[in-house]
């Protein structure tokens, strides 16, 4: 994306404070203003000191009351400027992170599968930030440097044509030097921002993970690798920096050469009687005046290149196609009577590498399906397929004879529980953890979830109950107490169908047993599908598949599977060979 580009998107989101960007407008014309008088009332003092015995002291001290009285305005409204660009950059930042949030709950789940945690998060914080800088600065000293630019040439004008002439012309070196500088440095800036990224998405890993980092003694290889990515982006950020900020100083030296220049020119004028002192006075303090927005804005660029950098990067995700939109017409499932049909379905995550190829199945209502198989045989790929995680190449997976991609993603996820192995809380009560699926569910149906789920005795026994709160990580509980709270999660929900992907693999023999027991109740009468390792938990089911690369290779019932010998059989034995 050019930055000219990424500039004219950041300037749609502040077009919505039309009404605050007039009023900083106007507070910029008056402060400028302000200071564009103060200089000519300056000069005028000046001629009233003719010199020793020749001063109107009357007059100068006239000259300096009003001068004091133009710079206090100008200064109030060179501070309402700032406190209203603030506020226009602030709301700015707000509309982009709610924009970014609500695109990140529409990309497809392959986005989050490949995309690192970390970064994205960098991109919340500390790219919205860089932006945010780059609003308050660059806009105000555009404002102010336009409106200062343009009165300094009327007024230098207005004093000496000839002279204003040689301080125009130092202005192209100006902008030349700078852009030179700035071209070669921008490239800098978008490699800081994405080290920044990944060296968060690798702190982040390494932070969630301490237990195991500290259980392998990795420590000092993490640290390594951290000390690795964070030379990078020193290395980055230093060069990013120094290149930067050469803007400011060339440009500074330009202008004062500029300086030197008129200062003789001037004095020579004065010399021949075409200028007064005073005029001259004048004269370089507004030449000045006319440096300073290319100096405001060169001392600046560092900042202004690292909001395009980071505006980049924030633009770069909230311009990747959403997931698919519902069909024309699409359909809403209310409570499905759980029939299930996979017919010839193929998928693959790389084209290059099919996972299912032809897969079919007809899952009648009620029926408890269990999958197993090894690692990477498609189980779960299976369920992202029924929940529309992930659209189907060629084929169709119907429910109720309907074709899941004529049917509202919405409606048809409401159809499905889902209790996972990795669990998810939030920073909240138990309560509404439990009650996430169902907020307005009453506290004794929290309490019934909870008591189905085997959850209620160890609630019970936390410092404040139900109403006990605990981290978006849930260090507070143990592994099997927060698989124990997403099951009643479900639970509280009473979806029509369930999938249960290794449910219970955190969970004690003895517990999982009562819950067994629950789900037992919970799914009576309801389609679902159950995956795991542990065969344990899978003998009652009505119908068991076994899974090899994307394809069902036995299926049957537990007895049935253990007569045949092939390789379900094989996979009970070398569980329960010893037994």
């Amino acid at each position: 994306m050019k930055r000219n580009n990424t500039w004219k998107r950041l300037i749609v989101y502040t077009s919505q404070y039309r009404s605050l960007m007039i009023l900083a407008v106007i507070c910029a014309i008056l402060s400028v203003v302000a200071s564009l008088i103060g200089p000519l009332l300056i000069g005028k003092a000046i001629d009233f000191m003719i010199g020793p015995g020749k001063v109107d002291f009357s007059a100068v001290l006239r000259l300096l009351l009003i001068l004091g009285a133009i710079y206090l305005v100008g200064s109030l409204f060179g501070w309402l400027l700032t406190a209203l660009m603030n506020r226009i950059a602030y709301r700015t930042i707000n509309d982009m992170r709610r924009e970014l949030f609500d695109k990140l709950n529409v990309l497809p789940l392959k986005f989050h599968d490949n995309h690192p945690q970390g970064d994205s998060i960098s991109r919340f914080v500390n790219d919205m930030d860089a932006v945010s800088d780059g609003l308050q600065q660059g806009f105000s000293t555009l404002l102010t440097g336009v409106v200062t630019i343009a009165g300094a040439i009327g007024l230098m004008l207005y004093i000496s044509p000839l002279m204003t002439l040689v301080v125009l012309l130092s202005a192209p070196a100006s902008y030349f030097a700078a852009r030179f500088i700035t071209t070669r440095s921008q490239q800098m800036f978008r490699d800081q921002a994405k080290i920044l990224g990944g060296l968060n998405g690798y702190v982040e890993e390494l932070v969630g993970g301490q237990k195991v980092v500290q259980a392998y003694q990795y420590e000092e290889r993490a640290f390594a690798a951290f000390a690795e990515q964070n030379e990078a982006l020193y290395q980055t950020g230093v060069k990013s920096q120094f290149y930067g900020s050469l803007s400011n100083p060339t440009t500074r030296l330009v202008n004062n050469l500029t300086f030197s220049v008129i200062a003789m020119i001037g004095s020579v004028m004065v010399i021949m009687n075409h200028l007064t002192v005073g005029d001259l006075s004048s004269f370089l303090i507004y030449s000045n005046l006319f440096a300073k927005p290319f100096n405001e804005i060169t001392g600046v660029i560092t900042q202004l290149q690292a909001a395009t950098a980071s505006a980049q990067r924030i633009f770069a995700i909230m311009d990747l196609a959403p997931e698919k939109p519902d069909a024309e017409g699409a359909v809403e499932l209310h409570t499905s009577q759980g029939t299930i049909t996979f017919d010839q379905v193929r998928f693959a995550y790389d084209p290059e590498r099919p996972l299912i190829t032809g897969f079919s199945l007809e899952v009648k209502p009620g029926t408890r399906v269990a999958i197993v198989g090894q690692t990477g045989a498609g189980k779960t790929t299976l369920v992202n397929l029924l929940m529309r995680f992930y659209d189907v190449d060629s084929g169709t997976i119907a429910i109720d004879g309907v074709d899941i991609n004529t049917i509202t993603r919405d409606s048809l996820r409401r159809n499905f529980g889902m209790v996972l192995q990795e669990t998810w809380l939030f920073g909240g009560t138990i309560r509404e953890n439990i009650a996430y699926g169902k907020p307005e569910a009453s506290y004794e149906e929290v309490v019934a979830a909870a008591k189905a789920a085997n959850a209620h005795g160890f609630i019970k026994r936390l410092p404040e109950g139900y109403d006990t709160r605990i981290s978006g990580s849930g260090d507070n509980l143990s592994q099997g107490q927060k698989q124990l709270l997403t099951i009643a999660r479900v639970m509280l929900v009473d979806p029509p169908m369930l999938i249960l992907d290794e449910a219970t693999s955190s969970i004690d023999t003895l517990t999982e047993v009562r819950i067994q027991k629950a789900f037992l109740k919970m799914i009576a009468g309801r389609t679902s599908f159950v995956i795991a390792h542990r065969l344990s938990t899978i003998r009652e089911s009505d119908l068991i598949l076994y899974m090899k690369d994307g394809d069902i290779v036995e299926s049957g019932t537990h007895d049935e599977l253990l007569v045949s010998g092939g390789y379900y059989a094989r996979l009970y034995n070398s569980q329960f060979a010893a037994v």
